[in-house]
């Protein structure tokens, strides 16, 4: 449902776009954090993006997820279950990294979040719905993400390689690309408004 409201909310957004902007690009104006990475930054990104906080809640939760659903059922459940779908789950992440990191490298892509700076629950939430399927370049202009989403895709079926047999058809593959591309979703959409949750946190204690 979420892949499903982000593709025509991008798709839209990319209409609403002067004639003027070169094909396949969204003329926005950059963050004010936005700067064009390095070779070295983007090295330092992808190593960070294996081994970050983020990337073991997200195999923790999507293993906690298959579990209650006893997928692959060949698995079984308990402690050796729960490993198994783990260690699945970051093989996945840190294959899908490492395409992302070279197809955006080639086509200048620069996937980092940036917080809108809009105010507004549903505009900030659109922004990073939004953000989900764009990709920044060195300009600042952004345009469709082939690395996050063919990353995404290409870890989904590549990944079928080593499931069980209850786990390997091309529906498998989909049904877990559409929950990569919607847990980027959810990530979006919590690092948008984290800063604003945090300093409330912050003035309750200290009160």
């Amino acid at each position: 449902m979420l892949l499903g409201t982000a593709i025509p909310t991008a798709v839209a957004f990319a209409q609403d776009q002067p004639d003027s902007a070169p094909p396949g690009d969204i003329v926005s104006p950059p963050p004010p954090a936005f700067a064009p990475m390095t070779s070295g930054e983007r090295f330092r990104n992808y190593l960070g993006g294996i081994s970050d906080l983020q990337s073991v809640i997200r195999a923790a939760a999507s293993a906690g997820i298959a579990q209650a659903r006893d997928t692959p059922k060949e698995w079984g459940g308990g402690g050796e279950g729960y490993g198994k779908r783990v260690g699945n789950a970051y093989a996945e992440h840190a294959i899908r990294s490492t395409l992302q990191y070279g197809i955006s490298a080639t086509l200048r892509e620069d996937n980092r979040y940036f917080v809108s700076g809009q105010t507004g629950v549903l505009r900030r939430t659109k922004y990073a719905i939004r953000s989900t399927l764009l990709a920044r370049h060195d300009n600042g202009n952004q345009s469709f993400s082939f690395s996050r989403v063919s990353s995404a895709a290409g870890a989904s079926f590549i990944s079928r390689e080593w499931q069980p047999r209850s786990a390997t058809t091309a529906g498998d593959g989909a049904v877990n690309f559409g929950v990569t591309m919607s847990s980027d979703v959810g990530f979006n959409i919590f690092h948008e408004f984290w800063p604003d949750l945090r300093r409330r946190f912050r003035k309750a204690v200290l009160r």
